[in-house]
Parts: C-alpha cells; sequence; structure tokens
C-alpha cells in the first residue's frame, strides 16, 4: 500500500474518531482530543515520510486535527472553550516532555533495547517540543481570533468553509514557520529545511481542505453527553 493511500486512509480515520468523539463526550470529548493529539503529533513527527514526491514529517494529519478540534469547538461553543483546548493541549505537552526525560534516566534491565527505542523518540523531544510548544501556542491562538473575526464578517453556515479554511490556512503558515527552524535547524541540510516548511504548509492545507465536510457535521451534531 503506497504513503498516499495511507495517508488518505489516516486523514479520514482521524476525522471519524474526532466526530465520533464529540458525538460521545460533547465539547470535553474535542479537548480531550486536543490534548491527545498534541502529544501523538510530537511523537509522530520524528518520522520523515516520502508523499506525493515530496519529503515531509509525520504527524501533519494529527497537527491538522487539532485546529479542527478548535475551529469546532469555536463555531459550537465560542471562544472561551476552544482557548480552554488550546490551553490544555499545551499542558498536555509539556507534561509529557517532562515526565520522558525522567523516564529516560532509568536504567533498563536486562539486555533489552526498549531504551535505545525510547531515546530515538524521545531524545530529540526537548528541542521538538520547544519549536511545538511555541509554535502551537502562537498559531493555536492565531486561529481562535482569526476564525472569530471571519466569522463577523461571514456568519451564516453555508460560510463556515470560509471561517474554517480561512483561520487555518494562515494559523497553519505561522505554525510552519516557526516550528520547522526551531526543531530542525542543524539537523538537516538548509535545503532540506526548506521543503520540509513547504511541505509540511501543503500538508497540512489538504488536511484542513479534507476536514470541511467533518466540522459541518459536527456543527449539526447533537452530542450523547453536553
Amino acid at each position: 500500500m503506497s504513503n498516499e493511500l495511507i495517508w488518505f486512509i489516516f486523514a479520514l480515520v482521524n476525522f471519524v474518531l474526532i466526530v465520533i468523539s464529540y458525538k460521545l463526550f460533547g465539547k470535553y470529548g474535542l479537548i480531550a482530543w486536543v490534548a491527545m493529539g498534541t502529544v501523538l503529533a510530537n511523537i509522530q513527527v520524528v518520522k520523515f515520510i516520502e508523499i506525493f514526491g515530496l519529503t515531509a514529517t509525520l504527524g501533519n494529519i494529527m497537527f491538522g486535527t487539532l485546529f479542527l478540534a478548535t475551529d469546532a469547538l469555536n463555531e459550537k461553543y465560542g471562544v472561551k472553550e476552544a482557548k480552554r483546548a488550546v490551553y490544555v493541549g499545551f499542558f498536555s505537552l509539556l507534561a509529557m516532555v517532562i515526565i520522558m526525560q525522567f523516564v529516560l534516566r532509568f536504567t533498563e534491565y536486562g539486555d533489552g533495547d526498549v531504551q535505545e527505542a525510547f531515546e530515538m523518540i524521545f531524545g530529540l523531544l526537548p528541542r521538538l517540543a520547544l519549536g511545538s510548544l511555541t509554535a502551537y501556542l502562537i498559531s493555536q491562538i492565531l486561529d481562535v481570533h482569526l476564525f472569530q473575526k471571519i466569522r463577523e464578517k461571514f456568519p451564516s453556515d453555508k460560510m463556515l468553509f470560509v471561517r474554517n479554511l480561512g483561520s487555518t490556512m494562515i494559523s497553519q503558515f505561522v505554525d510552519s514557520i516557526v516550528f520547522v527552524p526551531i526543531a530542525f535547524l542543524g539537523v538537516v541540510p538548509a535545503n532540506v529545511l526548506w521543503q520540509i516548511i513547504l511541505t509540511t504548509y501543503i500538508i497540512k492545507i489538504m488536511v484542513a481542505a479534507l476536514d470541511t465536510p467533518f466540522i459541518y457535521l459536527m456543527k449539526h451534531i447533537k452530542p450523547l453527553n453536553m
């Protein structure tokens, strides 16, 4: 199975799971998704893949779903709840970084290779997390306020896609240009760095386009648990 096909299926799986989480748990399901997604995205981002002929980091789908979740919260519950989700996600990532640095300090029993695997993934975490925490907070707060500003100009339900795509396209660009240099400058060649910035942004916009039907779906869903 090609990376492109897996990527498309993976995106749909993520969107369906967000909808289910919202249906079952309401706004708390979306806030929980942001907390979980922030952590998972930063684990996934250490893996490089080739997709659509471009070099990119994994994790862009998961990062994209965070914007879908906060936009859905903004649309149905307002700025306060969207910001709450952003701050919960920020704290979740910060807590994970601190906890995993202690985990790495423990001496592994016997001749197991779990420590090596942990160090490969979580040894890079402090730098990745610095870039991610900085980019996440800036871009997510920007997205929340842009969504509201666009909503003031285009308030109808039919224009929900304008609010969703408009705020995401701008905030995701800011996220990419802040995160990638902090995380990978000096780690990868400069030409690859720019390619990662470009491909990361392109893929995030593709995710935003794919998630549009799902924000309309959540707009009209009545959660089982409010």
